[in-house]
């Protein structure tokens, strides 16, 4: 791989909860990838005249139909601002939202708890994030099921294990065997003690986010995360128009922290859009720009991340689809745009809608990967896992997607040129009518001159048979429970392992079995 390291800083002190002064061990050696640095150019599928036109309708969107706040202190920071308030209604002038989105910094480091893990978010950076948020999984023995903390577990330690892979996400699946307002701890604690990559936080509720950052600050020290981006949250605007109160805590909770969110509205285009790729552009846009401006209200300056979730729905039966030719244009479109306003932007990668890791799955994966690389995406989330819709995390899927994002990192971390004079040696020494496999250059660069995947098969059909006539979704399992067998653990400092469970006991003391 060609691309340079990441930028890494190690902080100066990181604190677990009272055991002052301990650090999190570095933990086992494993093969990661740095920061993705895009060697190849962005792809712009719209003359720079047609992006105009939708910057300037999304500001006149805001200024005329204004977004829904649905927060009295969201409301009242608007008006300290000087936006258009009425009631929960802000109207948001032009200048003054393209004053506040300004503040944020167009790239940013996300700090690992291994320093060695951490990454460059935004300019011609790009990460790869595991999905988030299935309730079901496909298992290794292919039943799907409901997702429990074993199989989140598994995830994150699968994520941790994956070269190209640059974080652990968080809510990869639901453990559904656990109380919902206790959920959250667990969680967290997974992708903390499985991995030492980045991770994501909880937005379901001001507490749960509270709790998320002071699970960080055992890990990193209070000081630290106060300041320093570790994790990247995601909250959702509810097109159209709309941020509500529970995304709005999340906001309040990280942004005052310095921690980046994803500003990223749930569109279901034709339905909570108008059915027009580029008028869904316009309206996301709007969306995502009053939720990054808002986060500078908050904290001026803290990093954030422009983000979209666009898919079209199948106008036969309201079903969201995966990989269409549609969301990859507005990929292109959005990507367009994050340029235009010096934003780190996110999109999805893997995300699918057909229910197991077929020939459909591949489809869409590639129509939908191809436009996240291309467009010059910087946090490319649901790049390991997803399936019908989001619905289902696979682990076939987990392990094929892993595979093939090493092959993207090669392709977008573009064509070296650095051995091209040794090559052209080679030839000379061959010559007419001779192979090249006992050539010196063959020798030095037969395991990293092409991207060799060990799940996709191209033995003959012969050998295929005689190893078991295996499909690739079969192959993908294999190699999932392979990995897991292989997996050693990162280990926390014995101090720091502590400081979480206690506050994971003292926590789950205090909050309830239900939901009220």
């Amino acid at each position: 791989m060609n691309a340079p390291a990441a930028e890494v800083t190690e902080p100066a002190s990181r604190r677990g909860g009272g055991r002052l002064g301990r650090k999190a061990l570095r933990g086992t050696p494993m093969a990661s990838f740095p920061t993705l640095v895009r060697n190849i150019p962005a792809y712009q599928m719209v003359p720079d005249e047609a992006v105009e036109l939708i910057h300037q309708e999304s500001l006149s969107i805001l200024e005329e139909v204004g977004c829904e706040f649905r927060d009295d202190e969201a409301i009242a920071l608007w008006q300290a601002a000087g936006a258009d308030v009425s009631e929960t209604r802000v109207r948001i002038d032009r200048a003054l939202l393209m004053e506040l989105v300004s503040k944020v910094p167009p790239e940013f480091t996300l700090n690992a708890r291994n320093p060695e893990r951490s990454v460059r978010v935004g300019g011609k950076n790009s990460i790869f994030v595991p999905m988030y948020g299935a309730p079901y999984v496909r298992d290794l023995d292919n039943v799907r099921r409901y997702g429990t903390l074993a199989d989140l577990q598994n995830f994150h330690k699968l994520a941790y294990m994956a070269p190209a892979l640059h974080s652990s996400s968080s809510i990869i699946c639901e453990p559904m065997e656990i109380a919902v307002p206790k959920r959250h701890l667990h969680i967290i604690h997974s992708a903390l003690k499985h991995s030492d990559k980045p991770f994501m936080g909880i937005v379901t509720s001001k507490d749960r986010a509270e709790d998320t950052m002071a699970m960080a600050g055992i890990v990193f020290g209070e000081d630290f995360v106060r300041d320093n981006p570790v994790l990247v949250a995601i909250t959702n605007c509810n097109s159209p128009l709309v941020w509500d109160a529970t995304m709005l805590d999340a906001m309040k909770v990280y942004a005052r922290h310095n921690q980046p969110l994803i500003l990223a509205p749930f569109a279901l285009c034709g339905a909570s859009t108008s059915a027009s790729a580029v008028g869904a552009v316009a309206q996301v846009n709007a969306e995502a720009l009053a939720g990054v401006a808002f986060t500078q209200l908050l904290r001026p300056g803290s990093p954030q991340i422009y983000g979209q979730f666009m898919v079209t729905v199948d106008m036969k039966t309201g079903a969201p689809m995966g990989g269409t030719p549609e969301a990859a244009q507005m990929m292109y479109l959005m990507g367009a745009l994050a340029r235009k306003y010096r934003l780190p932007w996110r999109t999805s990668g893997f995300h699918v809608g057909s229910k197991l890791n077929d020939a459909q799955a591949g489809y869409e994966a590639n129509m939908l990967m191809h436009a996240a690389i291309l467009a010059g995406a910087n946090y490319i989330w649901h790049s390991a896992g997803w399936l019908e819709a989001g619905l289902t995390c696979g682990y076939s899927k987990f392990a094929t997607d892993c595979e093939q994002l090493v092959g993207w990192y090669k392709y977008a971390g573009g064509l070296p040129f650095d051995d091209f004079k040794e090559a052209m040696a080679a030839i000379r020494e061959v010559g007419p009518q001779g192979h090249f496999l006992g050539t010196q250059h063959t020798l030095e660069h037969f395991e990293s001159a092409f991207f060799m995947p060990s799940i996709m098969d191209f033995n003959s059909y012969e050998q295929w048979k005689a190893e078991g006539a295996k499909d690739h979704d079969t192959r993908g399992r294999e190699k999932a429970r392979n990995m897991l067998a292989d997996y050693e653990e990162p280990k926390l400092d014995e101090g720091i392992a502590d400081g979480l469970e206690d506050l994971i006991a003292l926590r789950e003391e205090k909050l309830p079995d239900s939901v009220s």
